[in-house]
């Protein structure tokens, strides 16, 4: 192993804005048990599914409507 790198001509990483980040958020026991349920059923992660899901909220721009 080196003692000193050069950096200096390092480029950013192109794909650095399509990673993911971990957030914290508290959602109803109900939601949760859902999309697992989903989950298991499609053989994805529970996590991946309702990223998904809010993906597909962001690319058709659905607005929340209470009732």
């Amino acid at each position: 192993m080196k003692d000193h790198y050069d950096f200096s001509k390092g480029i950013k990483n192109p794909y650095a804005k399509l990673l993911k980040k971990q957030i914290t958020i508290n959602i109803d026991i109900k939601i949760v048990e859902y999309f697992k349920e989903m989950a298991n059923q499609v053989g994805i992660p529970y996590q991946n599914l309702i990223n998904l899901y809010l993906l597909d909220c962001v690319k058709n721009k659905r607005e929340i409507k209470f009732s």
